[in-house]
């Protein structure tokens, strides 16, 4: 009995030295990100020296080059290249959208949805059809919707207190719904911009048509111009009020283009990989700041940080600049695709694609009860003190999507305070200014910690 006791005591003396640790290199962690953090500058020099960086661009193709750049800067054991073909298309000229109600014209900020094709040269005047759902709109069919406008106009679900459902909740009208308005014969679409906020900035975002589908030009209309055009149709209900948009985007051939890869090798077992990242491409409007230049700028920070505190990860970490997140997911896909090829062993992927608020964070996709219940046994305690507790099921992020493909790999998603992020998400507010110094290293730091955790002590 007195040897159990003795070995129980060891057992309990061991995992409050291991835990003692563990506390010890989360402080250092921490104050690497705070004192000397890069992030904030990094940030600044993407968006202003850079800009927008819509997949096939020459922004895109020159945030390809600073990031390996900036990647050798740090002295990161390898720094490459992965090719992908990605989609080419661009806005053009700015797009014109108005009201016709009788004999008045009032003006409404639009902007064509990406992946949309152009209206003719004298743009679309057509009667408008408003509905609230896909369903509904299947339900009025072809006859009452040939030859019309079709105006989407669900707003967010405020009973939603992450915002990120309510995006999803509304989303289907933007991803899919001009498809199906092209199938029953409207000519054009105007979905109202996926955010609760009441503002006169339309929200960009692809739409999809399935491949060898009709097509029709479909824009997004900014909250308060949709409010504005609802009233009237209810007001009138007749086709005394129309809807008139011109927009000049078009499609160009793919593009090469490139994931920018950095890693830190394992000491002990190298071919195991943890992966940060985030995307690199961002809607042309602004300058990607949160979405994700955040996201980019963390993942890098991660591995910068394990350099400067000199520590050697058991297993090899890569930081990851996916390309072509917004309007196709090839990066995401090349990544896996060329993991499986070399025979890579994927152990955890953590993306970063919420924005650079104020962090609370992490879910874990596809995990066991058993598995979340011993992650928040082993790791709540340790970043409790950084409010970064927050570790429960949940999903991760589309350019890590693919690497579900390694069943061992843990998917994970950051998770930051998301209230104000689709105020800004695909708008022209997207912009450097709009982003906080202290919440992007909190969370720079934050994902660098559950890497370290991670790397020590696996998770399954």
């Amino acid at each position: 009995m007195k040897s159990f006791k003795l070995l129980v005591a060891v057992i309990f003396l061991f995992v409050l030295t291991v835990h003692s640790q563990d506390s010890l290199v989360l402080r250092k962690i921490y104050d690497e990100a705070l004192v000397n953090g890069k992030s904030y500058e990094n940030l600044k020099y993407l968006c202003k020296q850079i800009g927008p960086r819509l997949s096939g661009s020459p922004q895109a193709q020159k945030s390809v080059e600073w990031t390996k750049s900036l990647m050798e800067s740090y002295g990161f054991d390898k720094v490459f290249l992965q090719e992908c073909m990605v989609p080419h298309w661009v806005r053009g000229e700015k797009e014109v959208g108005k009201i016709i109600n009788g004999k008045t014209s009032i003006d409404v900020p639009i902007c064509a949805l990406g992946m949309s094709p152009a209206t003719p040269k004298g743009g679309i005047t057509a009667q408008v059809i408003e509905v609230k759902s896909l369903n509904e709109l299947e339900i009025l069919g072809e006859a009452a919707i040939k030859g019309k406008i079709v105006f989407f106009n669900r707003p967010f679900d405020p009973r939603f207190i992450e915002t990120g459902k309510a995006y999803g909740a509304a989303g289907d009208q933007r991803f899919a719904g001009p498809a199906v308005a092209a199938k029953l014969g409207a000519v054009g679409v105007i979905v109202r911009s996926l955010t609760e906020s009441l503002d006169d900035y339309p929200h960009t975002g692809t739409t999809q048509f399935p491949e060898g589908s009709r097509k029709i030009p479909a824009a997004a209309i900014s909250t308060n111009g949709a409010n504005q055009l609802s009233a009237l149709l209810k007001l009138k209900k007749s086709p005394t009020v129309q809807f008139y948009f011109k927009q000049n985007c078009k499609t160009l051939p793919d593009a090469k283009s490139y994931n920018v890869v950095g890693e830190i090798t394992g000491s002990e077992s190298p071919n195991e990989f943890i992966t940060v990242g985030g995307h690199l491409d961002s809607w042309d409007l602004a300058e990607g700041a949160h979405d994700d230049g955040t996201g980019i700028v963390q993942s890098l920070e991660v591995l910068r940080i394990y350099k400067a505190m000199g520590m050697k990860p058991k297993h090899s970490i890569r930081a990851v600049m996916f390309m072509n997140e917004e309007n196709g997911g090839r990066g995401g896909d090349k990544y896996a695709e060329l993991a499986l090829k070399n025979k890579e062993q994927h152990i955890a992927a953590i993306e970063s694609d919420g924005g650079g608020f104020t962090p609370r964070g992490f879910t874990f996709q596809d995990v066991s009860t058993e598995t979340i219940n011993n992650i928040n046994s082993n790791w709540k305690e340790l970043l409790t003190p950084y409010l970064a507790d927050r570790l429960s099921k949940g999903g991760s992020g589309s350019d890590i999507a693919p690497l579900a493909v390694f069943k061992e790999a843990v998917l994970i998603g950051y998770r930051v305070d998301s209230q104000r992020y689709f105020d800004i998400h695909h708008t022209p507010n997207d912009v450097f200014e709009n982003v906080n110094k202290r919440e992007l290293e909190l969370g720079a730091a934050a994902m660098t910690a559950l890497v370290y955790l991670i790397d020590q002590h696996g998770i399954k």
